[in-house]
């Protein structure tokens, strides 16, 4: 455990740390079973199905990363600086995003026949463009231009609109943790049917992302020395590897666990990953190639479908199967991805770092 004087240096530590590296290796682990999700149309095993899982890992991310940043932010100034925090986001989402729906809207008007894909596609159009898609279109349409893969960036960008104002309402902890939590009892409730809604009130809710919410509260509980300690004591050196392999064992598991366990079973990964640097899954998420993967996973997210998409076109009918089709588009997609984060999207990045209060907040960690 240590003395109080070593606790309190480790706490000091982790509300220094600038950039977690492991998340960047954690990464890896959500952009392949999405890819892998997306090459083969039969089902998956347990509760890769259910997910899938992949997607799920970046929201447990993205909602400690963005909580993290803004309760540092608030308390180094005093208040966040909420236009600078969606210049920033706009910065890194918004680019790619919109250049790689250009070119499905282009192919849709331009290229592909008269269907009821490409209508349907076309009528949607408006809200991808405005991240209500997860609202207002079916994604459970898989057809390739139906851009279904999107619905997920729509729940982070409206976590990132509302987000930051319900922690800036207030400097203690105590606002922001219920409106969490609330939001979790609502599609707790939506999801097992005790909450009877309908209709866009119903889409609204189940938007919600469960993991998000989770990682917004790992973030307020590492955030806080005694519930830290309590973290490292838990997800210590030691103990950080057999529990999180445990609890991922339990639940690929053919008819395994509810998806709330699941959700709590990726946030226990993530703060395994940042409690401590010398944590027991270091070896594997700080390896370098799996680091990297994580940088450029936004642009392999946004691109491997059409990657996909293109080699089940060209390769011949007899070659065609799911192992090879995702091989070759994931590694399609990671050289697309790895040339757009360095001549496309990096500029903007080094853009947002130019908003007034950048140099003030380097000391929180972007979700880059």
């Amino acid at each position: 455990m240590g003395t109080p004087e070593e606790t309190a240096a480790r706490h000091a530590a982790y509300l220094s740390t600038a950039h977690f590296a492991s998340l960047d290796g954690l990464r890896f682990f959500s952009i392949v079973p999405v890819v892998w999700h997306h090459s083969t149309s039969g089902p998956l095993p347990g509760v890769l199905g259910k997910g899938p899982l992949g997607v799920e890992l970046f929201f447990a991310i993205s909602g400690f990363l963005i909580t993290t940043r803004l309760v540092r932010e608030q308390r180094s100034r005093g208040d966040v600086a909420v236009r600078q925090f969606y210049a920033r986001r706009a910065l890194r989402i918004f680019p790619l995003y919109y250049a790689v729906l250009g070119i499905y809207a282009l192919r849709a008007w331009l290229v592909l026949p008269a269907s009821p894909e490409r209508a349907h596609f076309l009528r949607s159009l408006p809200f991808w463009a405005t991240y209500t898609a997860d609202w207002f279109v079916d994604v459970a349409v898989t057809h390739p231009i139906i851009f279904s893969f999107g619905w997920s960036l729509a729940v982070e960008e409206q976590f990132y609109l509302l987000w930051p104002w319900i922690v800036r309402a207030t400097r203690g902890a105590l606002f922001p943790v219920g409106a969490a939590l609330l939001l979790l009892a609502a599609d707790q409730g939506v999801e097992s049917g005790s909450l009877a809604i309908s209709g866009l009130a119903h889409r609204m809710i189940t938007s919600i992302s469960t993991p998000i919410c989770l990682g917004a509260l790992l973030a307020y509980a590492l955030d806080r020395p005694r519930s830290f300690a309590l973290a490292w004591r838990l997800l210590g050196r030691r103990a950080s590897a057999p529990l999180a392999f445990l609890a991922l064992a339990a639940l690929v598991v053919e008819g395994g666990a509810p998806m709330f366990a699941v959700h709590v079973a990726l946030v226990i990964l993530v703060g395994a990953c940042c409690v401590r640097p010398d944590h027991g899954l270091a070896a594997i998420t700080d390896a370098r190639p799996l680091r990297w993967v994580g940088t450029v996973s936004y642009g392999v997210y946004l691109l491997h479908v059409s990657a996909i998409t293109a080699w089940k076109r060209v390769l011949p009918a007899a070659w065609i199967s799911a192992p090879l089709v995702f091989a070759l588009s994931l590694l399609v997609s990671l050289g697309l991805a790895a040339a757009s984060y360095r001549w496309f999207e990096r500029p903007f990045l080094r853009l947002g770092d130019r908003f007034r209060g950048a140099r003030a907040l380097r000391a929180a960690p972007v979700l880059r």
